[in-house]
């Protein structure tokens, strides 16, 4: 194997040794430890960028760790899905990290560099591992540095938020394992690949059982992707959280839906007898709630963090409205939606912060206050991650839901979604209306002015950073659209995955 061939293990290994020396030295030696932390995430973006580029050549490219070959060893599969959420995750990271070091949200607690990069171990081990087992092991991993990171800067209310948080996880890690329990003894496998072959071969004895196993993991990263009715952590946990963190996690609900992209077609698809499209009946009543739950909720949110967790419910919901369609079509629509989306809940997050930053003891809450520092500049950089969030023009969130409408069309569910995406659409510019102008438009009466530290304009790089990529999402949507549709067209051929993965052990 060449250097380039082990390219495929470094988003996994530069955060796993980024976190623990990044924890050795921030203690004696503060600054190394962040430049070690910066470093770390600037490298995982370079490896990423590299992943990416190597997978547009649609091969499907299997890493076998230790040299045990699948389905008896532990393998990592690097295909276009794979790559284009370890970008995603890792150009989030980026911008994350550096609004953290600007506003100096890390120095709250000294565990935030290796939480975060624990937390990016997981993310990117969840996207590259091609078995259930260690899907749920990265999950854990995440999960568990995701309760550090949310407690981050303590609190409370954040307390109060994570008990919680914390509660829901857990009931969804045992509901994980007794799935995999009766995968593995029903298949005595738990390689995706060689799943999707033994599943195919189950006998009419075993297609209750199989079924049953199905809606179980579906129902358990239905719990993960916050939808409705497993919704209820995310607005509290999101809203109490640090937005910095929150902002980070805008990318969490995602994993819940890349899980379900990367096991419905591979191995619940028309050859897996009771359990084929196992998700089927109720993941668009499902989407339908969460997305009218959610972008209900940016309308009566009291506060722009709430706001913004709420409007992430409600992009989730609308992105799962393409994906339940389960058509090639719809897949690559909810692709592009998947990262749009992922870009503008995290601006909203980060709009919040330099907000609630400058306006003192009023802070987040979508009240009038009195003039505060870079009023114009925030306000500006509020309504762009609006009409982002919402989906109006100009911005990448219009062409991604006309997408969405365009390639539900011929879906006989098209009436429901094309009421729903347009119906929340409107409850969203209403709500973020309101709170706009109560924020950035309206003055407070008299005598209650801002009391609030001097801020430097340089925490205004991160939020531009974000509606930047959006705004070059929106330039580049022909290239984009493409690289969804290739990327649909690889997800809907399982055969080829499951050549490329078993093949390599033969």
């Amino acid at each position: 194997m060449t250097a380039l061939d082990h390219l495929v293990i470094a988003p996994i290994v530069i955060p796993a040794i980024a976190a623990p020396l990044a924890l050795l030295v921030m203690r004696r030696r503060r600054r190394v430890g962040v430049a070690i932390s910066l470093a770390g995430c600037m490298a995982m973006l370079v490896a990423a960028l590299a992943l990416f580029g190597i997978a547009q050549d649609d091969a499907i490219r299997v890493y076998a760790l230790g040299g045990w070959v699948a389905p008896y060893g532990i393998v990592l599969v690097h295909d276009r899905l794979s790559a284009m959420m370890l970008v995603l995750a890792a150009a989030l990271a980026m911008i994350v990290m550096v609004h953290a070091i600007i506003t100096a949200v890390d120095r709250k607690g000294w565990h935030f560099h290796p939480m975060f990069h624990f937390q990016l171990l997981g993310l990117n081990g969840a996207f590259l591992t091609g078995d259930l087992f260690n899907l749920f092991v990265f999950f854990e991993v995440l999960l568990i540095a995701s309760y550090g990171l949310m407690l981050h800067g303590q609190g409370a209310a954040r307390l109060k938020a994570g008990v919680g948080y914390v509660i829901v996880n857990i009931v969804g890690s045992a509901l994980f394992l007794i799935a995999l329990g009766l995968l593995y003894g029903l298949t005595g496998t738990l390689n995706m690949a060689d799943l999707a072959r033994r599943v195919a071969a189950l006998g009419a004895a075993d297609q209750g059982l199989v079924r049953m196993a199905g809606l179980l993991l579906l129902t358990v990263f239905a719990l993960k992707a916050a939808v409705a009715p497993l919704h209820l952590w995310l607005p509290r946990t999101y809203a109490a959280t640090t937005p910095v963190v929150a902002a980070l996690f805008a990318i969490m609900t995602k994993v819940g839906v890349y899980a379900m992209l990367r096991t419905v077609p591979l191995i619940f698809n028309d050859g897996a007898g009771a359990a084929a499209w196992v998700p089927d009946p109720w993941l668009m009543p499902a989407a339908v709630l969460t997305a009218t739950i959610g972008f209900l909720g940016v309308l009566g949110a009291r506060a722009m963090r709430e706001q913004a967790a709420f409007a992430l419910l409600g992009s989730t919901g609308t992105l799962l409205l393409a994906i339940s369609c389960w058509t090639q079509a719809t897949t690559a629509a909810g692709l592009f939606y998947l990262v749009h989306s992922t870009l503008a809940g995290a601006a909203l997050f980060l709009v919040a912060d330099v907000t609630l930053r400058r306006r003192g003891q009023y802070g987040d809450a979508v009240v009038a206050s009195p003039r505060f520092a870079e009023q114009q500049a925030t306000a500006l950089l509020f309504l762009g991650a609006t009409v982002a969030t919402v989906g109006l023009p100009p911005l990448s969130g219009f062409v991604g839901k006309l997408f969405v409408l365009q390639t539900v069309a011929t879906t006989a569910a098209w009436p429901l979604i094309w009421a729903t995406v347009l119906g929340t659409t409107l409850f969203g510019v209403i709500g973020f209306a309101r709170s706009g102008s109560a924020v950035f438009w309206k003055d407070a009466p008299e005598g209650d002015a801002v009391v609030c530290p001097d801020r430097s304009r340089a925490e205004l790089i991160a939020p531009c950073a974000l509606l930047a990529a959006l705004a070059l999402l929106t330039l580049g949507a022909g290239w984009a659209t493409a690289q969804a549709q290739a990327t649909a067209a690889q997800l809907f051929a399982p055969q080829r995955y499951l050549s490329a993965v078993l093949e390599e052990g033969r």
